[in-house]
């Protein structure tokens, strides 16, 4: 199921606004004869032919024009009113730009058949908007949707933020409890999920997924020692009218359920970013998983021949925000090869691990080959377009590497992560993990698309050199 404000809508709702682009130009193309009966317009043949090319180029220019016009964030116009002003806004730039090309390029095209065509696009845009906001509007939230929201600090702010919470008409919002050294403060017990001490046990037992500090201002030191506590686990972490910044990623002030808060797990990119790198991510990353499609079953094939089943190998990572997912990778080592790993691992002169080396015993034949040219990475592709990787990004890392993480290393975890990345194209493996994390602060400090487009042009070239592949 779509949620409303994620990005997959986002994405979808260019896909459709495209379509209707295209549908129109088609229909458009049926209705023009019906209009030779108006004595006003000049007829024209049965058979009309558009130019192939403007197929693609009409849904391309009202998509980038939707785009560079933030139609597709979707919280900027939560009223619908305000969405279709600026819907109307956009349809009326890209219809002017629609008319220069045709003025410069073909001419001989019908005025009237070119109105039909904007009239039947800003219908189909407005009307599949209004049956998408009556579709959410009608849907109830799913169990495992929901929100579950623990407030720490059972205090007269945190009181005034259960209030909120379940006042609110937020279908999605659940209210699991207090956590608070003070069993006095709260009224019912129930609602008691322990102190700040037991916070880990009750993020797990309730299934929480936002916590909110709500302590009072004579109790704000007591904040450094929860966020540190939970600052591995996979929660947004909000503060009700807190004053600085304690957090490990990004800090931007929301609407919490009415109440301005600070997110300490914000994205280090905004959400118009996150939409535009996802959509990078679904385009490019089917392309590529096509092409590689070939490499693939031959890299599969060499790996079955050479140690037989299993031919992927998958492995736990640590994603965005701390989320754990299952990355995909040709099996280059031989079977139960974690369980030697131990025995692999050394540390450099400053005691930081290194767990990869060039002489790795448990590494076979063929995996020497694919890691060589980076082949057992291509299964990643499919963790692309599931959403749980980008195409560029900081290295997923092994959860017990993470737990000897210091906390300025964890903020490599602000944004998803990628196939290859910044340090990836700056000396791959040749690095220790303590001077990958710098580079991927760098990355994160830096982004932007056309960033991401230069890391993957240089990595093309690294991997055909070959350099610290290992």
């Amino acid at each position: 199921m779509l949620r409303r404000f994620s990005t997959n809508f986002a994405l979808f709702s260019m896909f459709l606004d495209g379509l209707a682009v295209f549908i129109s130009l088609r229909l458009s193309v049926f209705f023009r004869p019906s209009l030779n009966n108006f004595d006003w317009i000049e007829p024209m043949p049965s058979q009309i032919i558009i130019p192939a090319a403007l197929y693609f180029l009409f849904p391309l220019i009202w998509v980038i024009i939707y785009s560079t016009l933030s139609i597709y964030d979707g919280r900027k116009f939560l009223r619908a009113m305000d969405e279709f002003a600026m819907l109307s806004l956009a349809m009326l730039i890209s219809s002017v730009s629609a008319a220069g090309i045709l003025y410069l390029s073909y001419r001989d095209l019908s005025r009237a058949m070119f109105i039909v065509f904007i009239l039947l696009v800003y219908l189909l845009c407005l009307v599949w908007r209004i049956m998408a906001r009556i579709y959410f509007r009608t849907q109830k939230t799913s169990p495992d949707r929901a929100r579950h929201v623990l407030i720490v600090g059972a205090g007269d702010l945190g009181q005034k933020v259960k209030i909120q919470l379940l006042e609110s008409d937020l279908p999605d919002l659940v209210f699991s409890g207090f956590i608070d050294d003070n069993p006095k403060r709260v009224p019912n017990a129930v609602s008691l999920l322990g102190n700040a001490d037991e916070i880990r046990n009750a993020l797990i037992e309730h299934e929480v997924t936002d916590v909110v500090i709500a302590l009072p201002y004579s109790e704000y030191h007591q904040m450094s020692r929860i966020v540190q506590k939970i600052e591995d686990m996979p929660v947004q972490v909000w503060v009700a009218l807190g004053f600085f910044d304690l957090a490990l990623y990004h800090t931007t002030i929301e609407d919490f359920a009415g109440i301005p808060m600070l997110d300490l797990r914000a994205s280090a990119i905004d959400d118009y970013q996150r939409m535009m790198k996802r959509a990078f991510d679904v385009f490019f990353g089917l392309i590529a998983l096509i092409l590689a499609l070939p490499l693939m079953a031959l890299s599969a094939l060499m790996v079955f021949l050479d140690s037989g089943a299993p031919i992927l190998f998958r492995q736990k990572r640590v994603g965005e925000n701390g989320r754990l997912f299952d990355m995909l990778k040709f099996r280059t080592m031989v079977k139960d090869a974690e369980q030697l790993q131990g025995q692999v691992e050394k540390r450099d002169a400053d005691g930081n691990i290194i767990y990869k080396s060039e002489d790795d015993p448990r590494v076979t034949k063929v995996g020497h080959f694919l890691r060589r040219f980076s082949l057992d990475e291509l299964p990643q592709f499919i963790n692309v377009v599931r959403g749980d990787m980008s195409l560029v990004g900081p290295r997923p890392e092994m959860p017990y590497l993470v737990e000897k993480y210091q906390p300025w290393q964890r903020k490599r975890f602000a944004i998803p992560p990628g196939i290859t990345g910044w340090w990836q194209v700056n000396g791959r493996s040749d690095k220790p993990m303590h001077l990958h994390t710098e580079d991927d602060l760098y990355y994160i400090q830096n982004y932007s698309i056309f960033l991401d487009i230069q890391i993957l042009i240089r990595t093309i070239w690294v991997v055909l050199i070959g350099k610290g592949s290992y």
